[in-house]
């Protein structure tokens, strides 16, 4: 007898299509989640979208502090700043690991191709998903259970952010090229490097990333070009 797979929980269905709506843009960053706005929208007890948004907080989506009311997570430059260090040293401490073990890293090719697909294509929304996928799929190589959730709650808002700064920038995907030859270097550098060599040259990366992000989205919060300025007579 086939097996039969169980409906997804009501809130885990509702939390999909609030998480839908953040990504789309239809919910923006900093704005209010209302309970009741959205229970009349999906036609569902509030109770009901106040669990989907706990689901949502637990991700990263969704922020709510004491007293006030839930809204859509939103970065400024210091934060994305913050965000990246942590980052950088989450994915060099993966990529040490997985060096170390020899992990199987048929996942980040396969999201690798799918970026050079969609860079190629022009496709923002795809590039951004096997983004997301390649350094999720790094965290599940480095074969520790904790690190790959903790990038997972970390990664996840982030480029959901970063979808939202592309399009509201309106940022081509053809500048995504250099950043694909580095996730290719550090393929190759997991697979046939010392970890340790691994680890920094991700770390390095990340760092990059930042700065690229930092000069698109806040020009004049570019910790390098704050330091040029100081410089100037």
């Amino acid at each position: 007898m086939a097996t039969v797979e169980p409906a997804p929980l009501v809130k885990e269905q509702l939390a999909g299509r609030l998480r839908d709506a953040i990504v789309e843009g239809r919910l923006r960053p900093g704005e209010r989640v209302s309970e009741g706005v959205w229970a009349r929208e999906f036609g569902v007890a509030q109770a009901s979208v106040r669990e989907a948004i706990n689901l949502l907080i637990a991700e990263g989506f969704v922020v709510k502090n004491s007293g006030k009311s839930a809204r859509v997570t939103q970065y400024t430059a210091q934060d994305v700043e913050r965000i990246y260090q942590l980052r950088g040293a989450l994915e060099g401490l993966a990529a040490q690991l997985a060096a170390a073990a020899h992990a199987d890293l048929s996942a980040l090719e396969a999201a690798l191709a799918n970026m050079e697909s969609a860079q190629q294509r022009g496709h923002v929304r795809d590039l951004i998903a096997s983004d997301l996928a390649f350094h999720l799929s790094l965290g599940q190589a480095s074969g520790n259970p904790l690190l790959a959730e903790a990038l997972s709650r970390l990664l996840r808002p982030l480029f959901s952010f970063v979808l939202l700064r592309m399009i509201e920038t309106q940022e081509s995907a053809a500048k995504w090229a250099p950043g694909l030859s580095r996730h290719r270097q550090m393929i190759d550098l997991i697979r046939d490097s010392h970890p340790n060599v691994a680890k920094q040259f991700v770390e390095y990366c990340v760092g990059r990333f930042v700065e690229a992000a930092h000069a698109v989205w806040w020009p004049d919060a570019n910790p390098r070009r704050r330091s040029h300025k100081k410089e100037q007579p």
